[in-house]
């Protein structure tokens, strides 16, 4: 008895690390873009506001953790919601679902449109998709070029295994472009209002501000105003003037920081680009 029920732990642990594994193998990849992406905004680099290799994993990895622990109970609504449903239907809803396990064109098709879908956030990062326009590509992509593998795939149970791991892959890396469009959003938000939010903030991105001062003197610069301190490398502070639109670099032997201010609270209406409008003709 002890050993069938060992065999059915590893075997479901098994199955749920062949789906998840690839999803958060592809979905770190692909936040590695969406980090670069999101301080290219502001027209710099990771490296050059101070995020190496080492922070970055920490901050992806986080990113992750929380996304999972976001995931976990959504997934298991979904499950506890399917159960409820198969019980009220008195067992219907698990013989349709072995029915359409049984018919390879079948479950073929759904991980194609599955696969297809995943290009939504890579194609809705370069333009405005709208929603027919989405679909249709979801069913090109899925018939064109997933289709017919996947159903060959179903014919052993390799190809299964195999499947498993493309459709998890694909998932991790739709995720991640949504991710990628979410830092986006919120880092172009952040040249708008001067206010970071809640995923910009889960990634680690650094919504501090100061005073910047003179080393010599320390006499307030830039009229004593307000700088969001991007990060520091190379000898080298990289802030953003949330009032010129600007973002600057100073070294930090002749710079001195005051008045430091993490997640600053704004008045309702508060904007960035004052004198950059006010300089505009």
């Amino acid at each position: 008895m002890s050993r069938e029920d060992g065999g059915g732990v590893l075997e479901l642990l098994e199955r749920i690390g062949s789906v998840v594994v690839p999803i958060a193998v592809a979905l770190y990849a692909v936040l590695y873009i969406g980090i670069e992406q999101m301080y290219a905004v502001f027209g710099v680099n990771p490296q050059q506001v101070g995020v190496d290799q080492a922070v970055l994993l920490g901050r992806m990895t986080s990113t992750l953790v929380l996304l999972l622990l976001v995931a976990l109970p959504l997934l298991g609504v979904v499950v506890c919601l399917c159960w409820l449903a198969d019980r009220m239907t008195r067992g219907a809803g698990s013989r349709l679902v072995r029915r359409i396990r049984e018919r390879p064109w079948i479950v073929a098709a759904l991980a194609a449109l599955w696969c297809g879908a995943t290009y939504w956030g890579i194609f809705r990062l370069f333009g405005e998709l709208d929603l027919f326009f989405m679909v249709v590509v979801a069913v090109g992509l899925g018939v064109l070029a997933f289709l017919v593998p996947f159903r060959l795939l179903r014919r052993k149970p390799v190809g299964r295994a195999g499947t498993k791991v493309i459709v998890g892959g694909m998932t991790g890396v739709g995720l991640g472009f949504l991710l990628i469009l979410g830092l986006v959003e919120g880092a172009i938000e952040v040249q708008n209002s001067g206010q970071a939010n809640e995923l910009l903030n889960a990634v680690g991105f650094q919504d501090q501000w100061a005073v910047i001062k003179s080393a010599e003197d320390d006499k307030p610069l830039y009229d004593g105003r307000w700088m969001m301190l991007l990060g520091e490398s190379d000898g080298t502070y990289v802030l953003y003037d949330c009032d010129k639109l600007e973002t600057l670099r100073r070294p930090m032997e002749t710079t001195n920081l005051g008045q430091i201010e993490l997640d600053p609270e704004r008045e309702a209406g508060f904007t960035c680009g004052g004198l950059a409008q006010q300089n505009t003709p």
